[in-house]
């Protein structure tokens, strides 16, 4: 499968020159987004998600590094024409409607009314909107915004579309609705680069996700196998108080409950000294449950080891 984005070596720096100080927004990024996924582009506030996508726009320069789009390099103006960008928080002009505003949008690129009065019905209609095309914007909820946002953005019919916390101050029925629309986005063979903290989201829809923190990509991959099973729960019963107590400061994580000691582990050398301690006490192993952890449980995982070096 070909790439839709590319990046080698990305690397952002800001020299604050009163302060004499450089600040790394990004450090060494090299990625390979494929086409037609939905790739999850995470990280804490700063961490250099911004950066990246007004890298890829073509609205800042990098320090050092490449980039490239559907195989053309980001300065090429012909990029302008394979990519869409919606923010997280969109202004329009809110005196328009959303068949205005999409039909605005699409002047500025040439199409001709012919093409562009089936794109807006279509367009509408991919979003639910069409039942509203004809209310000025100024009436809209946040979600219907931010669905109309999306029809503009995908005028022109971009490959490829990035999306900045597209469901963020959502309600539950509306962050469903903006869900929908990215899957069907996909469905289509469109690409999306969706940055989102709503990560239940991220992993409801996204195929692989990267993560990045202080401007470092700490990790990337299909997320079955970033969050295949790593902590085990050991469950164990008929223990001396003794041998519960050395359970309780082997494991990362342990309770007392009915009369069992549940322990939770991860370092497999660990795990199996605890089983030897069941064994050495005559107690009876009960269970050995893998636990799938969530793409929370990573991403805060990840972020609290970097912060704690």
């Amino acid at each position: 499968m070909a790439d839709a984005i590319r990046t080698e070596g990305l690397t952002k720096e800001y020299v604050s020159a009163s302060a004499a100080r450089v600040t790394v927004a990004l450090k060494d990024l090299s990625l390979e987004v494929q086409e037609g996924e939905i790739f999850g582009f995470l990280g804490p506030n700063g961490a250099g998600k911004t950066t990246t996508i007004k890298i890829l726009l073509g609205l800042i320069f990098p320090t050092a590094g490449r980039a490239w789009v559907l195989g053309k390099e980001i300065w090429d103006t012909a990029v302008r024409y394979d990519i869409a960008f919606v923010p997280d928080s969109p202004y329009f002009y809110d005196f328009l409607t959303a068949e205005e505003l999409v039909r605005f949008h699409g002047r500025l690129f040439g199409l001709k009314d012919k093409v562009l009065n089936k794109r807006i019905d279509d367009l509408l209609d991919l979003v639910g909107m069409a039942g509203a095309r004809n209310r000025r914007l100024r009436e809209y909820s946040r979600g219907m915004f931010q669905r109309v946002g999306i029809a503009q953005a995908l005028v022109n019919d971009p490959k490829v579309l990035l999306l900045d916390e597209p469901t963020s101050g959502l309600d539950p029925i509306a962050q469903r609705e903006v869900r929908d629309v990215i899957l069907k986005l996909r469905d289509q063979g469109k690409t999306i680069l969706l940055c989102s903290h709503h990560l239940s989201d991220v992993e409801r829809i996204s195929d692989r996700v990267a993560i990045l923190n202080r401007g470092k990509l700490e990790r990337i991959g299909r997320l079955d196998d970033l969050l295949a099973a790593e902590r085990v729960e050991i469950t164990a019963e008929d223990l001396t108080e003794a041998a519960s107590g050395q359970i309780a400061e082997l494991a990362q994580e342990s309770r007392r409950q009915n009369g069992r000691i549940v322990a939770y582990e991860e370092r497999r050398d660990v795990i199996a000294a605890i089983i030897d301690v069941v064994r050495g006490a005559n107690g009876r192993l009960v269970s050995l449950i893998p636990q799938r952890q969530t793409l929370e449980d990573l991403f805060v995982r990840i972020v609290q080891q970097e912060e704690a070096q």
